[in-house]
Order: structure tokens, then C-alpha cells, then sequence
């Protein structure tokens, strides 16, 4: 009698313990991620809705069970441009047991390079300051450097001149790394054989007038402006252009500059800025534009609109920007999880290093695939010139890979 009870509690108890087992494999794994960046304060305009598509990105993985019962945790932090901030929200991830970082502005990613590695944290950045690269392992770019998207500019001013002589260029650059990092670069792919003339370099300052500015540019026979900084002094810019009727209607125009831009200077956001003076302003990136029909249009718009995002937010390139490092994040997930793999830092960081030839990560929200390698931690290598025509950004030409990025490594 006394061995039966006995036997009837170890049964009741192994059943316990089966249950236990089952309720937790039943809930799946948690991955735990964090994401530092400036929802408020200085480039929040990119920061807010760029932290509202990885919020949103991650949520749709879990609520379509994109990785069965596995769920994604991205504990997600304003850290208002100050790198002690982002530096002390890295710790914080660190102790939550985080495997895939996401961060934000070039001057903390550069400060928290060593960190990166010296945790070897898979590290996706806001930044695409190719600096970020140099000396590093575990800094993967989304997409193509802003020395990539200036050099492309600089060429399609180099093909597309119709004035004669060379074109001459001045490069309007925020005064900080994330502006001046491209100048180096372009000027390496002049000496390649680029044909323009870098006439004058200018690093803007918080001046609400660019007349003065505006005038020496015209005096020194500059042509064309290559802009690496964010919308606002860009729109500042174009609006005393338009002002002083120096806008270019076509390439090369005697009198008249054609200005251009890099990923942060242009956008639904900057039209906005902008209003009419932004019409004919050329800008490129990686990423669609929902102002272009395409199914990438279609998934970023239904994606806001099922999470309640307002029309502003869903139409900024800077909330594709954020559902794309978070598409990337979740595919390495992905394809850890259908090897068998567990998910670790170690394991997301080979599948992005594997993500490459038939291997290539194609998502909707850039105009080309996202290639990572040993020796090539920049995503999509591929752009889109943009310009605007009647108020909204059209494509211009076929997606393009710059050719004298490869000239200058």
C-alpha cells in the first residue's frame, strides 16, 4: 500500500514536471535586443519614426509568429544624442542578456567601437559612416556608406553635365563626423580620374540665412552642391535659393546651382520643409520611397497602418530605414533557428557573415539586396537617385553601384 502511494506521487510529480516542460517549450524562446537612439533632441526627426519601424518590425514578427512560438524582445531607449547615454543603455542591454545591438549616431558608434568588439555584439548602426568599419568585426552598415552615396552623386554630376569644362562642386557638410566622413572619400575618387572640381568645402553652422553663402558659391562658378547633413539646413538652404532664383532647372544651367544630397538630407520630410523650394533637388539612398508605387510601398504603408502610425511616419524613408535593420535582425534569427542553431550573439553573427551570393538578403524596403561578408560589412551596396518633381521624390534612371567606391579601396 505504502509503495503504490509512493509510486502515485513520483507519477503525479513526473507529470508535473512533463507539463512544466511542455507549458515552456509551448512559449517559445524570448531573444532579447536593444536599441539606443535620439528620439528626442538634435536628428530626432530621423531618430522617431526610425525607432517606430523597428518597434513595429519586431511586433509583426511576433504577432504573425514569424518565428513560431519564439518571440523577439527589442527593449528600445532615447538616449538624445549623447554618447554617455548611449554607451550606458549598451551596459544595460549588455546585463539583460541582449544577442543582436542596435545603435544609432556616428559619434557613439565610433566611441563604442572597441565595446562592440571586445563583447563581439552584432552591431547595426543608424550611422552609415564608413569610419564605423575601420578596425572593426562586428559593425555591420545597412546600407551603402555616405562616402558611396556622395561618390555616386559626384559621378552622376561627372555623366550628366552638360555645361562645358568640369563641373565645378562645393560640399555643404554638418560639422561632425557623420557630415565630414564622405569628403576624404570623394576627394580620393578625383584623384581616381572622377571628373568634377571641389571648389569649395563648407561646413554649415545653425545660420537661418544662406544668402551670403549662397552668393560666393555663385561667384566661384559653382555648379552643383553635395549636401551630407540632415533636412533643416538642407531646407534652409534650398529656400534661400529658390529666393535668390539660383535653383537649377537642368544640369549644368549657366548661373544656376543643382543642389543633391545624401540619405539624411532628403525625404517626404525635407518636401515638407522645404515646400516648393525643394522641387528639382536629386538625392540618393537605399531605400524605397512610398511617394514611388511598388510593393515595397505597400508593405511599409500597410505595416503603419496596422500598428496606427500617422501618415507622416509612415511615409518617411527613416521608418523603412528602421523596419529594415529590424527585417535584418530577425531574418539572422531566422536562419539560426532553421539550422538548428541556438541563438546567441555567436550564431547571429556567422549567419550575417553568411549572408551573401544565394544567401542574400532581399527586403522589400531597399532597392537592392543586403550582402555581408568578412571583408564587406556594408549592406546594400546598391542606390536609387532621386529628385523631385510636382512635390514628391521620383526615381531617376535604374538603381546603381558607384563606380569609383571600388576604384578608391
Amino acid at each position: 500500500m505504502k509503495n503504490r502511494k509512493r509510486m502515485t506521487v513520483v507519477f503525479s510529480l513526473t507529470l508535473i514536471v512533463l507539463f512544466a516542460f511542455t507549458v515552456q517549450a509551448q512559449a517559445g524562446e524570448t531573444y532579447k535586443l536593444g536599441l539606443s537612439l535620439a528620439i528626442t533632441g538634435p536628428t530626432s526627426d530621423a531618430g522617431d519614426p526610425y525607432s517606430k519601424g523597428v518597434e513595429d518590425y519586431f511586433q509583426y514578427v511576433n504577432d504573425m509568429k514569424i518565428l513560431g512560438d519564439d518571440k523577439i524582445e527589442c527593449t528600445i531607449r532615447d538616449d538624445q544624442y549623447k554618447t554617455d547615454v548611449t554607451k550606458r543603455n549598451f551596459e544595460d542591454f549588455l546585463d539583460q542578456g541582449i544577442v543582436f545591438y542596435l545603435n544609432y549616431s556616428t559619434g557613439s558608434t565610433l566611441a563604442l567601437k572597441k565595446d562592440f568588439d571586445e563583447e563581439k555584439m552584432p552591431t547595426i548602426p543608424a550611422s552609415f559612416h564608413a569610419g564605423n568599419l575601420v578596425d572593426s568585426s562586428y559593425i555591420f552598415l545597412p546600407i551603402a556608406s555616405y562616402s558611396a552615396q556622395a561618390i555616386g552623386l559626384a559621378e552622376y554630376v561627372a555623366n550628366n553635365h552638360k555645361g562645358s569644362g568640369t563641373p565645378k562642386v562645393a560640399m555643404f557638410l554638418h560639422p561632425s563626423a557623420f557630415g565630414r566622413g564622405p569628403l576624404e572619400d570623394v576627394q580620393k575618387a578625383v584623384a581616381a580620374g572622377l571628373k568634377i572640381e571641389i571648389v569649395e568645402v563648407v561646413e554649415h553652422g545653425k545660420d537661418l540665412d544662406n544668402t551670403a553663402m549662397l552668393q560666393r558659391l555663385k561667384s566661384k562658378g559653382v555648379q552643383y552642391v553635395i549636401g551630407q547633413t540632415i533636412q533643416s539646413p538642407v531646407a534652409t538652404m534650398l529656400k534661400d535659393a529658390s529666393r535668390l532664383g539660383l535653383v537649377a532647372k537642368t544640369f549644368g544651367e549657366e548661373g544656376k546651382i543643382t543642389f543633391t544630397g545624401c540619405h539624411y538630407t532628403g525625404g517626404n520630410d525635407l518636401v515638407s520643409l522645404a515646400g516648393p523650394a525643394a522641387e528639382n533637388y536629386y538625392w540618393t539612398t537605399s531605400y524605397i520611397v512610398t511617394s514611388e508605387p511598388g510593393v515595397g510601398t505597400d508593405a511599409q504603408l500597410a505595416l503603419a497602418k496596422k500598428y496606427g502610425r500617422d501618415e507622416k511616419t509612415a511615409n518617411s524613408h527613416n521608418y523603412a530605414n528602421g523596419v529594415m535593420v529590424a527585417q535584418v535582425a530577425a531574418e539572422a534569427i531566422l536562419r539560426a533557428k532553421a539550422k538548428g542553431v541556438k541563438i546567441t550573439k555567436e550564431s547571429l553573427y556567422d549567419e550575417l557573415l553568411a549572408m551573401n551570393g544565394m544567401n542574400a538578403f532581399y527586403p522589400v524596403t531597399t532597392v537592392g539586396p543586403v550582402t555581408y561578408s568578412k571583408t564587406d560589412k556594408a549592406g546594400v551596396d546598391t542606390l536609387q537617385m532621386y529628385a523631385v518633381k510636382d512635390g514628391v521624390f521620383h526615381s531617376v534612371g535604374a538603381p546603381f553601384i558607384p563606380e569609383y567606391t571600388g576604384k578608391i579601396k
